[in-house]
């Protein structure tokens, strides 16, 4: 079970973007990587087509592996590490480890 899915916001804790916050916009579960909205912005060559007149280059964001990438909590607004539990009724859920709140 992956601890960050699409929608988490998330901070970059290695590289060029350390410390940036962004929302996760796609999870590559196979390669264990996530595309984050503001983080690891690339240029890219875009040729002028049919659907797109207007070439030239422009910033995208590529995927960073989620080892770089930490969860940030609702309620101690920090970056922290998440644990999984399951509750009494069987379900699985993520929560805080630092002020063990769910999440």
């Amino acid at each position: 079970m992956l601890k960050i899915k699409r929608g988490d916001t998330v901070q970059a804790i290695k590289g060029k973007d350390r410390g940036k916050k962004g929302k996760v916009i796609n999870i590559l579960g196979a390669q264990k990587r996530a595309i984050v909205e503001g983080i690891n912005m690339v240029k890219k060559h875009k040729r002028r087509t049919q659907q797109d007149q207007q070439g030239g280059v422009v910033s995208v964001e590529m995927s960073i592996a989620l080892s770089n990438l930490m969860m940030v909590c609702k309620h101690c607004s920090k970056a922290v590490r998440v644990g999984i539990k399951e509750l009494k009724d069987g379900t699985k859920t993520r929560f805080c480890k630092s002020c063990k709140e769910a999440i």
